[in-house]
């Protein structure tokens, strides 16, 4: 299972230079992997514009997809507690798949800031269940 990776919007100017992030994420073969979610947290606690998010680089062995849903969390930046509406990005691999696949996400944010996302995805490693 992927870990939850929580991308909020902050007001900036636009930058010459697109920063890329680098990030991993970890699943079976043909089950959906969590690699992201993408949300915009306002200083009050409440959702603003979701930011636009494009495929720029393809996964080799897999598809993305792009769900939307209800993200909570609790002690969040200035938040104790709050529920807004997401982005989560879903990765697939083909069911004969085992290796390393990576997934180039662009990611526009309300306000002009953009970054690129690098997911490396890690598929298969054995069966899931306690190791010794």
């Amino acid at each position: 299972m992927a870990s939850l990776v929580i991308v909020a919007c902050a007001s900036s100017d636009v930058l010459a230079q697109v920063p890329l992030v680098e990030r991993t994420a970890k699943g079976q073969p043909a089950k959906d992997i969590r690699v992201g979610v993408y949300l915009n947290v306002q200083p009050d606690c409440t959702s603003g514009v979701l930011p636009t998010i494009r495929l720029v680089g393809p996964p080799a062995n897999g598809a993305v997809s792009i769900k939307r849903g209800k993200v909570s969390a609790t002690n969040y930046k200035q938040c104790l507690a709050l529920e807004v509406p997401g982005f989560i990005a879903f990765y697939r691999s083909k069911a004969d798949f085992s290796g390393v696949d990576v997934v180039t996400i662009e990611v526009k944010y309300p306000g002009g800031r953009t970054e690129v996302q690098r997911i490396s995805v890690t598929v298969g490693g054995g069966p899931a269940g306690q190791k010794i």
